[in-house]
């Protein structure tokens, strides 16, 4: 049997190279490689509500398998992340039955990732995908580097992303256009949320927490996970 290598959810890029297109990061618990992950907006809202503990007014899709699973007295004991020979991540669900027999059940990495996060399920790759797709963050590479010596270097995952955004930037001057400037900003995340935190200054916490309610009402939960985050960083710097 392969050795397998538990990863951690590290967070999702809010930045697309193309509508809907977000990238989930996953990083080896005992190393420093990540590994990104290409999944759909649906999916990355999912996994955010979660991240987040945005509770929705009905329980979205891998909310509703989780209530089946429990139902059933069925556990995911963990997930098991591969490639496939078309380069594209998929997942096994390794599901415990009442008497404690295992099920192996294909799924989308996406899927799978987000049922975990629900299930507080461990997440294992192989050492192949690690050495395949795995990277690691460009600080480290530059803190391991000889400083005397130019290394040229591939271009990261995450470098790729960032390249692939163009730095126009939007105005935010009320919640409404927070929320379009959310939804299509190409901003780096980081200048994104200067930005977002810029116009939040306007506003005390009660306030910011009365939006989040109503956008996460409206079921618009990626706009309402990312102010919250927001707000807890705020709260965390006073």
């Amino acid at each position: 049997m392969k050795k397998r290598h538990q990863l951690r959810l590290v967070g999702i890029t809010y930045n697309q190279i193309e509508s809907g297109v977000y990238a989930v990061i996953l990083e080896e618990v005992d190393g420093q490689r990540r590994i990104p992950i290409i999944i759909g907006y649906p999916e990355a809202q999912a996994i955010e509500c979660k991240l987040q503990q945005i509770n929705t007014p009905r329980p979205l899709t891998h909310d509703l398998m989780k209530s089946i699973m429990e139902t059933f007295n069925l556990r995911l004991a963990c997930i098991d992340i591969h490639k496939m020979p078309n380069g594209v991540f998929a997942a096994d669900l390794v599901m415990e039955g009442p008497q404690g027999e295992l099920h192996k059940i294909d799924a989308r990495s996406s899927d799978a990732l987000a049922l975990a996060v629900r299930t507080d399920s461990p997440i294992y790759t192989t050492a192949e995908v690690l050495d395949e797709a795995g990277f690691k963050p460009k600080k480290l590479d530059e803190e391991q580097s000889e400083p005397e010596e130019e290394v040229a270097r591939p271009v990261s995952p995450e470098d790729f992303l960032r390249q692939a955004i163009s730095t126009v930037k939007s105005d935010i001057d009320s919640f409404s256009t927070i929320e379009d400037f959310i939804l299509t900003t190409s901003l780096d995340p980081e200048d994104a949320d200067a930005e977002i935190m810029d116009f939040l200054k306007n506003y005390s916490d009660k306030e910011i927490e009365s939006q989040i309610s109503r956008f996460a009402a409206e079921e618009k939960y990626e706009v309402a996970a990312r102010l919250k985050a927001l707000l807890k960083r705020r709260k965390e710097a006073e």
